[in-house]
């Protein structure tokens, strides 16, 4: 008999309670149905010395206080990055947002679903190592190619639906920076001052490390520095960025139909993305506090 068969078949039938926690200590997998999420979550209060209960199918502590942050704990074991660091992040706000998306998992972990827990991830890893010069850098160039500033000539119909969707938010971000963005037909794009470039990397340099990763994921996500700033500054609706980042795909599809399914998941995966992005960018860059309540009985 072939010792590595045997090996192999073992490995295939191992106790799925085994494989469940190699999977939880490698930060990757599907559990068994009866995995450590299974149940509800209990919040500690900070600084006290007992535990308050939101449900009570199962004792479970979500996250924790600790002298470097908060960490997140799944079924009593600390989550670990990928790189396996110890997952903390900066906020008690924050902690619970990342709690809520692990205790939404049910029999199958979604990682691509958990878009806050990879911003936490990639904030704490650095996979790419740039410091915070280097993040507003790679932001601010994006304004070079902003989804915005490209208008078309024809057809006529968009270039219309271009000016009046668009112009709004580029005269919003000019009156709100003082700077001078303005769009172009060329496909060199607009030629941004090199003014406007400055104060934005100066706004940008307000924020810290965290945020700015959280800031790069929105720009990635819509293809647009000034749509990105809109949506941090509060000034549109997570709906709102993501049509107009999408204006011209929206044109073709109300000229020419959507794919069965297709065309709605992007829709709702590209929000979800900006949703989860702006949260994070807000949890990082402020210093959010947690009313807690006791549940009467």
């Amino acid at each position: 008999m072939d010792p590595s068969s045997t090996g192999q078949r073992w490995e295939e039938n191992k106790p799925e309670t085994n494989r469940a926690e190699e999977q939880w200590e490698l930060g990757r997998g599907q559990p068994c149905s009866d995995h450590p999420l299974k149940g509800s979550c209990f919040f500690p209060q900070k600084g006290s010395g007992f535990t308050r209960t939101l449900a009570s199918l199962k004792e479970k502590d979500f996250y924790s206080d600790s002298p470097g942050g908060f960490e997140i704990n799944l079924d009593h074991r600390k989550l670990k990055t990928p790189q396996a660091k110890l997952f903390t992040v900066p906020s008690e706000a924050l902690a619970i947002a990342v709690a809520t998306e692990w205790d939404s998992q049910k029999d199958t972990i979604k990682f691509y679903t958990m878009h806050l827990t990879t911003l936490c991830n990639t904030a704490l890893d650095n996979p790419t190592q740039r410091n915070k010069v280097q993040l507003i850098c790679a932001a601010v160039k994006f304004l070079e190619t902003d989804t915005i500033c490209y208008r078309v000539e024809e057809p006529a119909a968009l270039a219309e639906l271009q000016k009046n969707e668009w112009d709004p938010i580029i005269a919003w971000a000019e009156d709100r920076y003082n700077v001078a963005i303005g769009s172009s037909t060329s496909i060199t794009g607009p030629n941004i001052p090199t003014s406007t470039k400055d104060t934005f990397i100066s706004h940008l340099a307000s924020y810290n490390m965290w945020a700015l990763q959280g800031i790069e994921y929105i720009i990635t996500q819509l293809k647009s520095l000034i749509l990105s700033m809109g949506l941090i500054d509060r000034h549109i609706t997570v709906e709102k960025a993501v049509l107009l980042s999408r204006l011209e795909e929206e044109y073709q599809i109300q000229r020419w139909g959507s794919v069965e399914w297709a065309h709605n998941y992007d829709l709702c995966e590209l929000r979800a993305r900006a949703a989860a992005g702006t949260l994070f960018v807000h949890l990082c860059s402020e210093s959010s506090t947690v009313k807690h309540k006791l549940l009467q009985d």
